[in-house]
């Protein structure tokens, strides 16, 4: 029936409509998708898991790494030397990141997520052949300054190649590769320890294979272009930090783009809200996910099981699988009920499961359950929409740094957290207490969505 189909009315009559609308109503989210945005979401995606995994390593090897490298007097604090480890992780991960992620405003997204993804695939196999506690603490630091960049980049190389219609799900998926790469950590410590082809220094093999993303970037190189939105707005000498901002002449100077973000008024709103619900989301997920195995292992002595650390370590594996689950269908969820509502759900589900995780649960078998759905919200759902909302509210020429910032900031404050997480837990009464009220940063999730633009629907601004 083109150019038009005739469509019956209830008295039989017909009535025109054009085939143009019948063809956007049939289109599916990814009939845009061509090969390059398929190559450019993997790349970023990899690069992602590859983070995750050596986030994960950590955690899992420490104990280990300790033993092997702490003096005699400095094993009699174990617990705050582990907890100096993870600061300076932290501390070198959001240092890079707002260092790496205001570069790729100015040399481009592509070359940023080479650097750092070969520099952090380095830095991570050195790890493994520390020798004393400084040096490790060191690699560490630089490993966090390497890696750091890579989640900021490859965020905004999605968003800006990817069609609107496809790009909340291409960022989804992206984010799934943080949880991908957890469990890909879990896999690989429970093969080599089943091997043990290193006798009692395992954790070194587990750093080795983290050193493989280096051969990534040849990939990279080969396989993705740079993003053509952020080529033509420095091109034009758009300067603006938002679209509603109309104040900056296309031929002035460019802007420092950290001090862009803020000096604008509606920049600076949209970065103070969106680093308020950022901050709830690394809080309130350090305080559930840090203690979540040692809640589980002391359920399960409390029980009389003989190997706790196993439940400790079923826990931390269900929680995984519940963000994995989770992630994914996050773009479909944020396009069908718009930014704000999938925001305020997100914050709402993580506040009472954390309260559900720590109060209301008192036996290691329903923890596992509960876990998976405490990680669905606070793992996965409080995070993606980073990799989602704020590309929506910053134009090219400050994307990567206007991400960078809410996303690495909030880590300035929290790589303190570990060092003091004793203290914490001794002030509040014990673990339950301390996570719950460490999880009620959660609430600010409730009030923040509703002060900020909403942007479902609309294109990506140049």
């Amino acid at each position: 029936m083109s150019p038009e189909e005739k469509r019956p009315l209830s008295d039989g009559a017909l009535i025109a409509i054009p085939s143009t609308a019948v063809t956007a109503a049939q289109v599916r989210w990814h009939d845009e998708l061509i090969p390059s945005h398929w190559r450019i979401l993997f790349a970023s995606f990899l690069g992602w898991m590859f983070d995750g995994y050596e986030s994960y390593t950590l955690f899992i090897v420490l104990p280990f790494a300790l033993q092997d490298i702490l003096t005699p007097m400095q094993a009699r604090s174990t617990a705050v030397w582990a907890g100096v480890a993870i600061s300076t992780t932290l501390l070198g991960w959001g240092t890079g990141g707002l260092i790496g992620g205001t570069l790729a405003d100015y040399i481009g997204r592509k070359q940023m997520m080479l650097y750092s993804v070969l520099l952090y695939g380095i830095f991570t196999g050195l790890t493994g052949l520390s020798t004393n506690f400084t040096a490790f603490a060191g690699l560490r630091f630089l490993t966090g300054l390497a890696m750091g960049s890579e989640w900021s980049t490859g965020v905004t190389l999605v968003a800006e190649t990817w069609p609107d219609r496809a790009r909340p799900k291409g960022c989804g998926f992206l984010q799934s590769g943080f949880g991908w790469g957890a469990l890909f950590a879990s896999v690989v410590w429970w093969m080599i320890n089943g091997a043990n082809p290193l006798g009692i220094h395992p954790w070194r093999l587990m750093f080795a294979v983290g050193a493989l993303p280096a051969f990534f970037t040849l990939y990279i190189r080969r396989a993705i272009k740079e993003s053509e939105k952020w080529i033509q707005a420095v091109r034009e000498r758009r300067w603006a930090a938002t679209e509603e901002t109309k104040d900056i002449a296309a031929t002035a100077q460019r802007p420092f783009t950290l001090v862009e973000i803020v000096r604008e008024r509606e920049s600076r709103r949209r970065i103070l809200l969106t680093f308020l619900l950022s901050l709830a989301s690394v809080v309130g997920w350090w305080a559930v996910s840090s203690w979540l195995p040692g809640y589980a292992q002391h359920l399960a002595s409390t029980q009389g099981y003989r190997n706790a650390a196993q439940w400790g370590a079923r826990a931390a594996l269900f929680y995984t699988s519940g963000a994995i689950v989770g992630y994914p269908i996050s773009g479909f969820v944020i396009d069908a009920i718009g930014r704000r509502k999938f925001l305020f759900v997100t914050y709402l589900g993580a506040l009472l499961m954390t309260a559900v995780t720590y109060l209301w649960t008192h036996s290691v078998e329903g923890l596992l359950s509960v876990a998976a759905i405490n990680g669905f919200f606070t793992m996965s759902w409080a995070y993606t929409w980073m990799a989602i909302y704020p590309a929506e509210l910053f134009t090219s020429t400050v994307r990567s740094s206007a991400i960078s910032f809410i996303f690495n900031g909030t880590r300035m404050i929290a790589w303190i957290f570990p060092i003091i997480a004793g203290s914490i837990i001794q002030r509040f009464g014990g673990t339950p207490h301390a996570a719950v009220a460490l999880g009620g940063i959660y609430m600010l999730g409730l009030i923040v969505p509703w002060f900020v633009p909403e942007t479902v629907g609309k294109a990506l601004p140049a």
